[in-house]
Formats: C-alpha cells, structure tokens, sequence
C-alpha cells in the first residue's frame, strides 16, 4: 500500500519531467520570489568563491572528458581522499560546494555538470533543502528538473542519487528524509540512464538510529568510517 501511494504521488512529477526545463524550474519558486533569472544570478553571487576556485583548478589541470563527476554539499565537498577512493576510475572529479541545496546543482549544471561531459554524475544533494523547508515532493521535483538539465546536453550521461543520509543532528527529519528517498528511488527506477544508491539504510543502528559512530563532533558531517562505508557502496556502482 506504502509503495502503490507513492507510485500515485509520482504522477504529477513524471508529467513535470515532459516539460521544459525552464518550465520545471519556475515551479520551484513561489509566487513571490524572484525571477529565474534574478534568482540564478543570486546563486552565482552566493557560490561566487567556490565556483572561482573550481575555475582556477580547470585552468591548472582541466579534467578529460568522460569521468565520473562528483556533485553535491559539504558530504562530497569534504570529502578530501575522493579521488583516491576510487584510483580505478580514470577521472574522478569533486565538485561539492558546502553548504548548496539540490536547486543550487539545478541552477548551476552549465557551470558544474555539462563543461566535464562526465559518463556518470553522483549526486548528493536534498539534505540542506529539506533541513530549509522543502518538502520531499519539492526535492524530487529539484531531482527531476537536475535529470532533464543533464539528458538534455549529455543523453548518454548515467546519473547516480546518494540517498540522504540519517544525519543524528537532523534525527528530527528522518521522516522526511525516508521520503524523499523513496520517492526518488521509485522515480530512478522508471529512468534507464538513473541510479539510487542506498546509504540511509546503511547508517541505521539495529534500532533504526543514526549510527553515531560514522560522523564527526558535529553529528551532522561524517568522519573517516562514514566516508569508508560510502566509499565501499558507491565503489560497485561506478559501472564503465
């Protein structure tokens, strides 16, 4: 019954998804905020100084193309031994930005996705909205409009979703979180080029708590154990 709801909840998106990216985005706003391009050039202004530090490593050593790109919040921007966690794959690159919401991967996938053609994006993003008030159906609505932004320039292009994690800081919105992922589970199932990759359940106790012992003082950023776990399960899905 819980799955057959969601499945019903999906009808609206799957519809979004037919339409315009542009047509997607508008949707994420309300009435009253600022237009799209208003708000995508506050977006630049706030992201300005990481997106000038990801410049300045493009012109020192620009990535080739068709590597597996790293995208996301402080989860992918800390997570300083990316590369080497996965030696095997020819180009690895990390693009996190600290702090960002998944409409901020929407707003700069020009910027951060497309110039890289990677053959896979990871994506971990969702948390921040939520901890901001968006709803589950409102991220996936963000997912679904990051999806089109991607296959629209990149068709050949895999995308990966990393669940969100069971922060213990966050403990209060683990409803929102299962949610969420469930919903973007079920939607990646109906996408071929899509994949969702379980960590929430991974960093559950056996009383279905966040396991503390996988992050750091702050209960809210991982620790080495954490990123070993992630490293572990993301590792067999990075596909050539």
């Amino acid at each position: 019954m819980f799955i057959r709801s969601l499945r019903s909840a999906l009808y609206l998106p799957l519809v979004a998804a037919g339409l315009l990216v542009t047509g997607v985005l508008a949707q994420t706003f309300a009435q009253d905020d600022p237009p799209p391009e208003a708000a995508l050039a506050a977006v630049d202004a706030r992201w300005h100084a990481s997106l000038e530090a990801f410049a300045a490593a493009d012109r020192r050593q620009a990535p080739q193309p068709g590597g597996v790109l790293f995208l996301g919040s402080s989860s992918i921007r800390l997570w300083s031994d990316l590369e080497t966690s996965f030696a095997d794959q020819p180009v690895v690159i990390n693009r996190g930005f600290g702090g960002s919401q998944l409409l901020d991967c929407v707003h700069l996938v020009n910027r951060l996705v497309l110039p890289y053609k990677p053959r896979m994006v990871v994506l971990y993003a969702g948390e921040n909205d939520i901890a901001e008030g968006a709803t589950p159906q409102q991220v996936l609505e963000r997912f679904i409009a990051f999806v089109q932004a991607v296959r629209a320039e990149l068709p050949d292009s895999r995308i990966a979703f990393v669940s969100i994690k069971p922060s213990p800081l966050r403990a209060g919105l683990m409803p929102s979180v299962r949610e969420t992922n469930d919903l973007i589970r079920i939607y990646s199932q109906t996408e071929p080029q899509l994949d969702f990759i379980d960590v929430y359940s991974l960093m559950l106790d056996a009383s279905g708590q966040p396991r503390a012992e996988l992050f750091t003082g702050d209960r809210l950023h991982m620790n080495a154990e954490g990123y070993a776990l992630w490293q572990r399960v993301i590792a067999t899905r990075l596909k050539a």
